[in-house]
């Protein structure tokens, strides 16, 4: 059974069946929609019963697309596609989910363009040849646009076209990087091909390395964002609509990351360990730590602020992964997951309390916890997880990171060490100005969670739990993956250092 494609193709299937129901029929919409995004994460089941940690590549499809170039239909999954794949399934469905009552006009479209984007995301984790990475690159480009431009708030053309340029430009550039590697190969083995694997074992000259480097770079950069290519980031999640804002934070800032992690290490290993580009990718990770926590702490907008606490976080994943060891790069992949549980969970509570007052002024609120306890302590669980309390999710993840960049450099320790009591403090600043305090007469009514979104936020707070208290399972399968990219960019370094390689230990697939 071609199993990817059908985890890849599913949510088209219930797009298309969508698009045959009449637009007066919302109910059933909203039940075709939401089953289809169900469903999409259920067949992703198999991929985590069948998975072997011992290997590379699994459940590989392979079909000709464009031969004339030589691009390929070629999709598989290692443990870091896996817990990607898995991830977009499952944040996918509930951002979905919590749309049931807060979208009331053109609701066809709107489950049709969430579902294309379930697609688009998914693909791009599949993906085995650069040429189809890059489709689905692209493909994720519209739907975010459409669902942010005709969904969102009073300013959203503004910040819908402003999402598209900042992306486009870095696709265009990333693009570029693309074509450089797959004429460099066709030149010198004589055949043309995007496939990953062949093209890593391409020749390319140390000057044209550079440029290809910070082209693909350039690409993978606006989407994370990092500093300074962030500032479509606030904009886009301000005016989207809370599960716009919940799929973006969750899964297409993660794009980025796994574009460095896929392409930017393996394909220019010699570039990446290059000290001027660690030094230029580690200072910028470090401006976007200390950077997007003092700027939250200025924010009166509740989604503003949780949007720069993105910039922050995601400048940990980046140092984590040019620290250039397992502890930081496998650090970073898990502190990823982290942030797609702990800042969706914010954007779904953001939008709770959006729905009942309609506005997101912190100003507005105070004393929640008198009226809706249980809002108020999913609220408190959800602030402790993304600031990185123990046992919750994210101390594991920044713990990591920590561990990897004190071995490469004491300030980048001590950079994430500030970032993360810069965190606390706006975190905690946010939750005492909403929750405690006197109860204003304007909230004196807010009901508290309906059951609906308990069925929403249950899933996410299941997880903050689960990776804080047993995080075993993700490490175990992101063994394999960092070690590759470790050895790959680093050779020799778990000899050098005395740590059990798993590429040694299961040596049932060798190292390109």
């Amino acid at each position: 059974m071609p199993l990817l494609s059908l985890v890849l193709f599913t949510p088209l299937v219930g797009l298309l069946v969508l698009l045959a129901i009449p637009s007066s029929q919302t109910r059933l919409l909203k039940l075709v929609a939401n089953g289809a995004a169900l469903l999409g994460l259920i067949v992703t089941f198999p991929l985590l019963t069948g998975f072997d940690r011992t290997k590379d590549f699994q459940f590989v499809e392979r079909a000709a697309w464009i031969p004339s170039i030589g691009a390929e239909y070629h999709l598989g999954v290692d443990g870091l596609a896996l817990l990607m794949v898995v991830m977009t399934a499952g944040v996918g469905f509930l951002a979905i989910l919590s749309s049931w009552v807060t979208i009331e006009s053109r609701l066809k479209e709107y489950y049709a363009w969430f579902l294309l984007q379930q697609v688009g995301m998914i693909g791009v984790f599949l993906a085995r040849d650069f040429l189809l990475f890059f489709f689905f690159w692209e493909l994720t480009l519209v739907p975010m646009y459409i669902i942010i431009a005709i969904w969102g708030g009073p300013r959203r053309s503004y910040a819908a076209i402003k999402f598209v340029i900042y992306t486009l430009v870095g696709s265009i550039l990333m693009l570029l990087g693309i074509l450089t590697l797959y004429s460099l190969h066709g030149q010198e083995a004589g055949v043309y091909t995007f496939e990953i694997d062949a093209l890593m074992g391409t020749t390319v000259p140390a000057q044209i390395a550079w440029w290809v480097f910070w082209a693909l770079f350039a690409g993978f950069a606006v989407k994370i964002p990092m500093w300074p290519f962030h500032t479509w980031l606030p904009d886009a999640h301000v005016e989207a609509p809370t599960a716009g804002s919940v799929v973006l934070a969750s899964i297409l800032l993660k794009m980025g990351t796994y574009g460095i992690l896929r392409f930017s290490l393996p394909l220019l290993p010699d570039t990446s360990k290059d000290p001027e580009v660690i030094w230029i990718v580690s200072g910028l990770s470090i401006i976007a730590i200390v950077y997007g926590a003092l700027v939250s702490l200025m924010q009166k907008d509740m989604k503003k602020l949780v949007a720069y606490s993105s910039v922050s976080h995601m400048g940990f994943c980046t140092l984590g992964i040019f620290a250039l060891n397992p502890a930081g790069i496998s650090g970073s992949i898990l502190q990823q997951i982290n942030h797609a549980v702990s800042t969706g969970l914010l954007f779904l509570l953001v939008g709770v309390v959006y729905e009942r007052r309609h506005t997101r002024e912190i100003a507005e609120y105070g004393g929640l916890l008198k009226v809706m306890p249980a809002y108020t302590f999913v609220f408190l669980i959800t602030a402790l997880s993304s600031m990185g309390m123990p046992p919750l999710n994210g101390f594991i993840g920044e713990l990591t990171i920590l561990q990897g960049a004190y071995k490469e450099n004491f300030w980048w320790a001590f950079a994430c060490a500030v970032g993360i009591a810069l965190g606390a403090a706006y975190l905690l600043w946010l939750f005492q100005r909403t929750a405690l305090g006197e109860l204003a007469e304007r909230n004196a009514k807010l009901p508290d969670l309906t059951w609906r979104e308990w069925a929403v936020l249950t899933p996410f707070l299941f997880f903050v739990f689960a990776i804080g208290l047993w995080p075993k399972p993700y490490f175990e399968i992101l063994d394999r993956p960092v070690a590759k990219i470790v050895e790959r960019v680093r050779p020799g370094y778990y000899e050098a250092n005395k740590i059990p390689n798993p590429l040694r230990v299961m040596p049932q697939a060798e190292v390109r």
